[in-house]
């Protein structure tokens, strides 16, 4: 486990091969697409376009299943190691590349947060907005530093279904990209995250990424569990996590 806490601090990433069994996978397969089908009237946790649901907003309370996954101790024990005792699970999102319903995303920094009440005033918390339902805002530095997601592969991830491209060592540019529109134009080494599933990445929020669509032809899936987690559950100037679920 040194190991990721090692290439963490100097790329801000690290897959991790194997974390989860296949008999896990296929349980939780299961279970998201059954969540991406059905209706939710009252609460708009899942995404879709032209009728082809591609996401899902508010896992923790769409899918409880998430809080048992941050629990299984492969992913507890790393989470632990990484963020000390007292860490815990605070927001789940799922991602799909549907097969004839593709997306991509340009390079960006994860620097929005879930919280009870995003209108107290506050020189640490800024640009609030409403995420289906919930308040949200963009973390300061020294929190979003500390930070570490994990995403959960439940398909096997090649350059035929999008994967996710990052640039080792972008978590320590501060909130900046420090290029615009195409990276390898600007100089940047950017790397490939290839996986099958049951692999986790945990990753840095402030790492600079991005992902391709899906080639046109390509009958893969590319479902992930998006888990992010801190620290602690303090925050400063009278702000609360919209959920913290502790992981031990």
């Amino acid at each position: 486990m040194a190991g990721i806490v090692v290439q963490l601090a100097e790329s801000g990433f690290a897959l991790v091969s194997g974390l989860f069994t296949c008999a896990e996978i296929d349980l939780w397969r299961d279970e998201v697409d059954r969540l991406l089908a059905a209706e939710a009237p009252t609460e708009p946790a899942v995404l879709s376009h032209a009728g082809r649901p591609y996401a899902a907003r508010n896992l923790l309370d769409a899918w409880p299943r998430v809080r048992d996954i941050a629990r299984t101790p492969p992913l507890s024990q790393r989470l632990q190691e990484v963020l000390g005792p007292a860490c815990g699970l605070v927001r789940g999102l799922l991602f799909d590349k549907p097969p004839e319903q593709t997306w991509s995303l340009p390079w960006h920094q994860d620097m929005t947060i879930a919280v009870k009440d995003n209108t107290i005033s506050s020189e640490h918390f800024g640009k609030p907005t409403v995420k289906a339902g919930v308040p949200h805002v963009e973390g300061p530095l020294d929190l979003l530093e500390r930070m570490v997601t994990a995403r959960v592969h439940l398909d096997e991830v090649t350059d035929e279904n999008g994967p996710l491209r990052v640039v080792a060592g972008s978590h320590r540019w501060g909130k900046s990209l420090r290029f615009a529109g195409d990276a390898r134009e600007a100089g940047v080494d950017t790397h490939t995250i290839l996986a099958k599933p049951g692999d986790v990445l945990l990753m840095r929020p402030l790492v600079a990424h991005s992902s391709p669509a899906s080639h046109p032809d390509t009958q893969r899936h590319r479902r992930i569990v998006h888990l992010e987690f801190a620290p602690a559950g303090e925050l400063p100037d009278g702000y609360e996590w919209y959920w913290f679920d502790r992981v031990a």
